[in-house]
């Protein structure tokens, strides 16, 4: 969402720190950065304490290792001596520990699921848990119906939430022509849209990820026959059914659609499905200020992605053979709400605007890539829903630097979509008067529109500065955010560094507005 400087294993989001009473990331002594901590892997120096030795740990064996000196900790079975990585972890010491000598899957699950541990702690691996065999099942006819389930595109009573809700459990069926594949997924929910499907193809391998509240329905096969690099996606929305059509590149008649993949024909929460990736290219590369530029990604053509309204996705690259993962929110090229380009509709293009950190490991990665050049993008993550502007009378918009970015898309909405909204106003803080991202759009979209506002406020103006001054405030937010009347419905959306956004969060509990009220964007 917004820009963060270089840390791998990023502190907890705001959201989780706000719900937790307020954590901030801890300051790294010098020598202690993501690049020091990757220059220490390579070193070739003993991380583990093993000497290159894997072992099976038990659970009496990997409790023993829970002290600050000697902290084991296990993710998704694997066992980690952490000890080294403390003074790099940007959370602190503590947050470690809570997970010391213990399965800390669920924890590093609510904080972390983004980040590739496997790749960032290789070098810590101790080894894998040590678990009890399961019996195998008596009746192998059991595992035969499974798959012959799999295959004809029902979802296996294993796979279900839950009981009751079998009869809403998706499903999917497959017909073709001589020249069309097309696969048609019952989804079995009203009001489907183009936002909740997410298709690629890449190589035969087609991947359909379709986003059920917040449940997510998957099929994933490798296709029989090689396909056309376009596809296209089909919705009928009252209906809730979905229609992938792919076209044969040669006119064979297929036997069966695919071999389905592990996760095929699989309905699981969306926090238990793994991020998906695919590479797109570096198209344009231009300056916003003097230390942020906007980049625009082209997605393959055998992709299906548009990103929701307030929803972030993850930019992953391989820097010094370390895998490195970073949140941004995608935006649009442009404010002019009368933008007509068909590449700012049509889906194929992604928008990120990014602060380039002279010393950030990551941004400066991106800045040095040309025009040509690919980069990995994760499918779209984000728990912000429409409806709550829908419903909404005032809409204020709390945005510290590259904080704008979430705004963008939502000030587009707003204005565009949403005709109960009375007033639209954006408090927009910045260091100096040349840090004001698209100040010229947003002062021109104030005078196109009279229920937009924006206000500027400046941490260091110079003597010229007449506008607002000072750091996010009790005060300054008792006089900057008001109700339009004394019940109108409000929402509050609040972006910005880890501080300023639970600073935030608490001056406006301090003025008398609700959670509810309330969003707080963050990664």
């Amino acid at each position: 969402m917004l820009n963060v400087p270089p840390g791998a294993f990023p502190a907890p989001s705001s959201q989780q720190r706000v719900a937790a009473g307020g954590r901030a990331k801890v300051p790294l002594k010098p020598g202690r950065s993501l690049m020091d901590w990757i220059r220490l892997t390579k070193s070739g120096k003993d991380l583990t304490g093993l000497k290159g030795r894997l072992i099976e740990v038990t659970e009496d064996e990997l409790a023993k290792h829970d002290k600050k000196e000697d902290c084991w900790i296990c993710i998704r079975g694997l066992v980690y001596n952490v000890t080294p990585y403390m003074e790099y972890h940007p959370g602190g010491e503590d947050e470690l520990m809570k997970a010391a000598g213990t399965d800390g899957t669920d924890l590093f699950d609510q904080v972390h699921r983004w980040v590739n541990y496997e790749s960032m702690l290789k070098e810590c691996l101790v080894g894998r848990m040590a678990f009890k065999p399961i019996a195998a099942p008596k009746d192998i006819s059991s595992i035969l119906s499974e798959e012959k389930k799999q295959v004809n595109g029902m979802v296996s009573e294993k796979n279900v939430p839950g009981a009751s809700a079998r009869d809403l459990t998706p499903s999917y069926d497959w017909f073709q022509t001589d020249g069309l594949i097309t696969i048609v997924i019952y989804t079995k929910q009203k009001d489907m849209n183009a936002e909740l499907v997410i298709v690629d193809c890449q190589d035969k391998r087609l991947r359909g990820e379709f986003i059920l509240a917040d449940h997510s329905y998957l099929i994933e096969l490798d296709l029989d026959h090689a396909v056309r690099e376009d596809l296209d996606v089909n919705i009928a929305e009252k209906v809730g059914k979905v229609e992938i059509i792919l076209k044969k590149k040669d006119n064979v008649h297929w036997k069966v659609l695919g071999r389905p993949l592990e996760s095929h024909n699989t309905f699981i929460k969306r926090t238990d499905r793994g991020l998906f990736y695919r590479k797109c290219k570096l198209v344009s590369k231009t300056e916003v200020t003097h230390d942020t530029k906007l980049f625009s990604l082209m997605l393959p053509k055998s992709t299906h992605l548009q990103v929701p309204t307030g929803q972030h996705v993850y930019l992953k690259q391989i820097i010094a053979g370390t895998e490195v993962v970073k949140p941004y929110t995608p935006i649009l090229p442009s404010l002019t709400l009368d933008f007509k380009q068909p590449s700012c509709h049509d889906g194929a293009h992604i928008y990120l605007m990014i602060k380039i950190y002279s010393c950030g490991l990551f941004t400066q990665a991106l800045d040095h890539l040309q025009i040509g050049d690919y980069i990995s993008v994760s499918n779209p993550e984000g728990n912000f829903k429409k409806s709550q502007v829908q419903t909404s009378e005032d809409l204020f918009l709390l945005a510290a630097g590259t904080g704008f970015t979430p705004m963008v898309k939502l000030l587009n909405f707003a204005l565009t979509e949403v005709s109960c909204l009375r007033t639209v106003k954006l408090i927009f803080f910045n260091k100096k008067e040349d840090d004001i991202l698209w100040r010229n759009q947003l002062e021109e979209l104030a005078l196109k529109d009279k229920r937009f506002e924006v206000q500027f406020i400046l941490s260091e103006p110079t003597k010229d500065w007449g506008g607002k001054q000072g750091k996010i405030s009790l005060s300054l937010l008792s006089e900057c955010v008001k109700r339009s009347r004394k019940d109108s419905k409000v929402l509050i959306c609040i972006c910005g560094p880890t501080l300023f956004t639970e600073q935030g969060v608490e001056y406006l509990r301090d003025l008398g507005y609700s959670q509810e009220e309330m969003h707080a964007f963050t990664a």
